[in-house]
């Protein structure tokens, strides 16, 4: 929930790029930075202004808080991009029950929550929800989620009428982020991507690339969509 300075949408591909394992079967760990810390000093450094706020997105005390504190700072929201999700990456057979309990409430009440709070605000100008991706084999038992994230996407678009608001999803296939990579072997991480057509897993940059259009002016026709930024994942 921030206000950096405007700049301009680059198309430019980030390359992939990931250590090799030093043995077989190895899984990876990497060590973790701050990254609402880190984005906060870059916007700084370029000129704007940040505040990084924790909250959990199932509980709506919290989320108007996140946002009162916002409206306070910056007069209101202008953009909402909601991202916060969790996945049970398990075969049904090998699934901890307490995992999967714990599924939901992120990714479909988190949306809500976050979704109604914003759409109360007077200053939202777009709404943008991350979480909407095809799933891996794996993680078939998560499409009622991901229904039900779609359809509070049309059904916001439509409550939204008049307010020059704009609601879409992104749907990302595979993307090389942390919580993507860690505690993978190099065979869990590339036989995804080695199902794409580009034969590589989606960057940060990629789907901020998309982000950053869905939110910009030149993006403001497009609405109550799920963009299937995937690398044409089937």
């Amino acid at each position: 929930m921030v206000r950096p300075p405007r700049a301009p949408h680059r198309g430019t591909h980030e390359p992939h790029r990931h250590r090799r394992r030093s043995g077989p079967g190895r899984r990876r760990s990497r060590s973790r930075s701050s990254p609402p810390r880190d984005t906060v000093e870059a916007i700084t450094a370029a000129g704007g202004r940040a505040i990084a706020l924790r909250a959990d997105v199932t509980d709506e005390h919290a989320v108007t808080a996140a946002f009162d504190r916002v409206r306070d700072e910056f007069g209101g929201v202008d953009v909402g991009v909601h991202c916060a999700g969790r996945l049970a990456p398990s075969p049904i057979a090998d699934l901890d029950p307490d995992v999967l309990d714990a599924v939901p409430p992120t990714n479909l009440r988190g949306t809500f929550v976050v979704a109604r709070q914003a759409a109360r605000g007077r200053l939202l100008r777009r709404l943008l929800d991350l979480r909407g991706g095809h799933p891996v084999p794996r993680l078939r038992c998560l499409r009622r989620e991901q229904g039900g994230i779609e359809a509070i996407t049309l059904i916001l678009t439509r409550e939204l009428r008049g307010r020059d608001i704009t609601v879409n999803t992104a749907a990302p296939g595979p993307t090389a982020t942390d919580p993507f990579l860690d505690g993978k072997t190099e065979e869990q991480i590339e036989a995804p991507a080695k199902a794409l057509p580009l034969e590589r897993p989606g960057t940060p940059a990629d789907i901020a690339h998309v982000v950053a259009f869905l939110t910009s002016a030149e993006g403001h026709w497009v609405n109550g969509q799920v963009l299937r930024a995937n690398g044409d994942m089937a």
